[in-house]
């Protein structure tokens, strides 16, 4: 087995970074709304596992890709994204057959990555001044 790449690590752990902190954040709307229970917290993390597991296999993948070939790497990344979608929706189909998770506290993180990559820029530019 290959070893992680350390780009691939440093950029897991930002995305990690930043999913617990808007975790807390989910969390805190759940406790203002009174609608917080055990269930959202196990939620949370079942779904924030879900997600930052998702973007590491991502990032594992695109490492690979990048020492094949092109067609080879196209049908990698094709196979990658298609696999990690049945990954998320498996994670998904826990949550809502497993009554120990708040079914929206699980599948809100699967969306932090995404707004974690958006402020990445934003993130790297108040570092910088």
């Amino acid at each position: 087995m290959k070893k992680i790449d350390a780009t691939v690590l440093r950029e897991t752990r930002y995305i990690a970074v930043i999913t617990l902190i808007l975790s807390v954040l989910m969390e805190a709307v759940f406790f203002i709304l009174g609608k917080w229970d055990i269930s959202v917290l196990l939620g949370n993390i079942w779904g924030a596992l879900g997600a930052i597991c998702n973007f590491l296999l991502m990032g594992i993948t695109v490492q690979n890709a990048l020492t094949k070939e092109e067609k080879d790497a196209k049908t990698l990344v094709k196979f990658s994204q298609t696999a990690r979608m049945f990954f998320l929706l498996a994670f998904a189909l826990v949550g809502y057959f497993v009554p120990l998770f708040h079914l929206i506290a699980v599948v809100i993180p699967f969306l932090f990555p995404r707004i974690a990559v958006s402020l990445r820029p934003l993130i790297i530019r108040e570092i910088k001044d």
